[in-house]
C-alpha cells in the first residue's frame, strides 16, 4: 500500500488472485482501504514488554477430551452429497471470481 492510503492496482490484482475476490468497483476498493486503515490502528498499540499469548484462555487449565470415533468409513456416502467430485475430494466453487479468469491470469511480478 502506498503512503497515500490508497491500494495500488498491482496489490488489488494480487489480492484478487489470492482470495478469489473481485474488487471491480470503487465501492469494493474503498471498503478494502477502510479495512486496512482500521487494522493499521493496531500499530499504535504499545506492546513493549508484553509476552505473546498461546491461548486467550491461558489463565485456565485446558483439558483434552478423548478422541473416540463413533462412526466412520463413510467417505463414499458423504461424497454423494456433492455436485462435483474429483479424486475423492469435494470441489468447492471458486468464489465470486470466475475460474477461467483466474486460470488465464499470469501472476504479476510487480505486485507489492
Amino acid at each position: 500500500m502506498e503512503s497515500t492510503g490508497r491500494v495500488s492496482a498491482a496489490v488489488i490484482e494480487h489480492l484478487e488472485r489470492l482470495a478469489l475476490v473481485n474488487f471491480g468497483s470503487r465501492e469494493a476498493v474503498d471498503r478494502l482501504e477502510k479495512a486496512i486503515a482500521f487494522a493499521d490502528q493496531l500499530h499504535a498499540v504499545d506492546t513493549d514488554g508484553v509476552e505473546p499469548l498461546e491461548s486467550v484462555l491461558e489463565d485456565r487449565c485446558l483439558y483434552l477430551r478423548s478422541d473416540d470415533v463413533g462412526e466412520g468409513s463413510c467417505a463414499e456416502e458423504l461424497l454423494q452429497n456433492s455436485s462435483h467430485v474429483v479424486e475423492e475430494y469435494f470441489v468447492a466453487p471458486p468464489g465470486n471470481v470466475s475460474l477461467p479468469n483466474v486460470v488465464n491470469k499470469i501472476p504479476s511480478s510487480t505486485a507489492e
